[in-house]
């Protein structure tokens, strides 16, 4: 190697922790950021480390400039990863990127789904997923061709928008998620870059979709980008009550099991944890929740009662817990035992004790149109302030069993 090759590869930013893929087991590595978080170096350093001998690799962007300019040549790109004589070579007729030890990696356009009729590969990046014309079935389409070697994967790199696609794919068996604020990579932004945007457009929806890398709704949800931007701050020594909520499934493989904790103190609502968990047996969901009550020495579990609730008393019963169990059950809509819990938000009195993105999406999204799936923190959250902070009397038509 040359000694500029050296100095460049020397020069070469290291990834940083949320810039790595998850630990296994895992088929899609779904990373979510926001502008400026490092998502196209991760998918090109994945990409990369790939194409260390003869193999078929493919790159998907929203149009053929896009990966060209960003995936390819861009300054976080998979040829500013190597040194000079090391580079690959790009051979714009054939659209396709090729190594010297016979490593291919061909180049795609989601506005075209068909092109990748017929091609196979090892391994695939698809960048900004959610700019894609149609995201849906180019993703399907890619996905037939995955199947080359003994463990074929897929990287998908994208800000997140709130379309269903998405939602689909967070939802599937195999998907590991990052997600990453454009503060995780601030020592490789401009100084003032930060600082600008979050002059202009701190606390607005698009600083939280932008920057935070949140999915958020469009306009007429409950809760405010601008209040959950403001509501961060840490815990009192000690609290008045400690509640978990439950939100049970409706079914073990069905939807998640909302499991959230809160405090309360001095007046004010402190959102401690979501222990929040899919896939579980009424058994591993309610030993879940004791544990998270054992955890943060709780006074009360409050638990949903309108999906079977002599079994959702039965199994919290089972394993043991440490307070008291009150069943609650819910005569009025989703969107009507929100409102209160939403005014308290923006009366400044909730106070998120850590980052809750998944919860802070759910947030956002009631009462703004099709989630694509129940939510389940959501709803947590909402019975857990509720016996918090609104109290028996005052709280929106909540019948205890």
């Amino acid at each position: 190697m040359s000694r500029l090759a050296a100095l460049k590869a020397a020069l070469r930013p290291a990834s940083a922790l949320h810039q790595k893929p998850p630990p296994d087991p895992w088929t899609t590595w779904l990373f979510l950021g926001g502008r400026g978080a490092g998502k196209t170096f991760a998918g090109a350093s994945w990409i990369a480390g790939l194409a260390t001998g003869p193999c078929n690799l493919a790159l998907v962007g929203p149009t053929f400039h896009d990966v060209r300019e960003v995936m390819i040549e861009g300054p976080s790109g998979l040829k500013s990863l190597f040194p000079t004589g090391e580079r690959p070579r790009w051979e714009a007729t054939r659209k396709r990127l090729v190594w010297k030890n016979g490593a291919v990696a061909q180049a795609f356009s989601a506005e075209d789904p068909d092109s990748l009729r017929g091609p196979q590969f090892h391994a695939a990046w698809a960048d900004e997923f959610c700019a894609w014309p149609k995201p849906a079935e180019t993703l399907a389409m890619l996905r037939f061709g995955l199947r080359l070697g003994q463990d074929p994967r897929l990287v998908v790199t994208t800000t997140p928008r709130p379309i269903r696609a998405l939602r689909t794919l967070i939802a599937e068996p195999g998907t590991a998620q990052t997600r990453a604020p454009t503060a995780a990579n601030a020592a490789h932004l401009a100084p003032a870059f930060l600082a600008t945007l979050q002059g202009l457009y701190g606390g607005t929806r698009l600083a939280a979709q932008e920057l935070d890398g949140l999915i958020v709704e469009g306009e007429g949800g409950l809760f405010r980008a601008q209040d959950l931007a403001r509501c961060r701050g840490a815990p009192p020594a000690a609290f008045d009550r400690v509640v978990v909520a439950v939100d049970p499934p409706a079914t073990a493989t069905g939807d998640a099991c909302g499991i959230v904790v809160c405090g309360r103190f001095d007046g004010r609502g402190f959102v401690l944890a979501d222990r929040t968990a899919r896939g579980l047996s009424p058994a591993g969901w309610a030993r879940r929740a004791v544990e998270a009550a054992v955890a943060w020495n709780a006074d009360a579990l409050v638990a949903e009662a309108n999906q079977g609730g002599d079994m959702v008393r039965a199994v919290l019963a089972q394993a043991a817990p440490p307070c008291a169990v009150k069943l609650v059950k819910a005569s009025i809509g989703k969107r009507a035992r929100a409102e209160p819990v939403a005014a308290l938000y923006e009366q400044g009195r909730v106070v998120h004790c850590g980052a809750f993105p998944a919860l802070e999406e759910e947030l956002m999204a009631l009462g703004s149109g099709d989630l694509g799936h129940s939510p389940d923190r959501a709803d947590a959250l909402v019975w857990a302030l509720s016996e918090l902070m609104l109290g028996v009397g005052r709280r929106p038509r909540l019948s205890v069993l």
